[in-house]
């Protein structure tokens, strides 16, 4: 059988592996890195995935591609079928430099759920490896999606951002986490947009959008959602999503 451990794919002479694992809800896999870069898909559920740069969040039909040496951490709301790909940094010139989600193309679905089933050690020259090679090709021309949100550096901003993180409804004024951060208003304003490039403001609204997109990704009914998140209603959430993403969130999970 296929192993199930990451350490087993780092050093397989090919320059794509791929892996296939079944998280339940709430599994965390907490902070390790790999030698090779990666690609994380779940067929089902939702994957957070957090790294010294920020969250990224993984709704089905996303995926999240983190270049070789990435410390990061997983977890999971719902159960997730997970599907890796392990890539050689050097498989192809145009592989993306940073952290990213990519929305999955019906042809991308299809390459790695083929990936899943050919032998670890493909033929390199025969069909296999072309559908490797495709796969790669397909990496590459992909385009980010805004499902992410910058980590700032400074401890202090790193605190109140883990906070609102776990609190996303938080709706205390800017004068509230100056005094929580201890520092001046305007230091938190300027220091905050220095090292997230994004707006103290800007910065819960996407939160609370990530948040809410991941809930309503498991089921969760959308006007809970919206209260759970600091929305006052849920036409209020929906015309906020509709603005930062160009359309509802039913027709963006579809």
């Amino acid at each position: 059988m296929r192993s199930t451990k990451s350490i087993d794919y780092q050093d397989i002479p090919r320059p794509v592996a791929a892996m296939a694992v079944e998280y339940p809800s709430g599994h965390v896999d907490s902070r390790h890195r790999h030698r090779r870069a990666q690609l994380l898909y779940g067929t089902t559920g939702v994957l957070s995935v957090v790294t010294d740069e920020g969250r990224w969040v993984v709704p089905p039909q996303r995926a999240v591609w983190l270049p070789g040496g990435t410390d990061h951490e997983i977890s999971c709301r719902g159960h997730v079928s997970f599907r890796t790909l392990y890539v050689e940094p050097d498989a192809h010139p145009g592989l993306p430099s940073g952290c990213r989600v990519i929305k999955v193309s019906d042809l991308l679905r299809a390459l790695i759920l083929e990936a899943i089933q050919l032998p670890i050690e493909y033929d390199l020259d025969g069909r296999d490896g072309r559908i490797m090679a495709l796969i790669t090709d397909e990496i590459a021309a992909s385009t980010a999606v805004p499902l992410h949100v910058p980590m700032p550096r400074d401890k202090r901003l790193v605190r109140i951002c883990k906070m609102l993180q776990q609190d996303p409804a938080n709706d205390g004024d800017l004068d509230c986490w100056a005094r929580e951060a201890g520092m001046a208003r305007r230091t938190l304003t300027r220091l905050f947009r220095e090292e997230t490039n994004m707006s103290f403001a800007a910065w819960r609204q996407q939160i609370r959008l990530l948040e809410a997109l991941a809930r309503l990704a498991v089921g969760q009914p959308i006007t809970a959602v919206a209260l759970d998140v600091g929305y006052n209603s849920p036409s209020a959430f929906t015309a906020m999503f509709r603005r930062i993403f160009g359309t509802t969130p039913s027709q963006y999970l579809d």
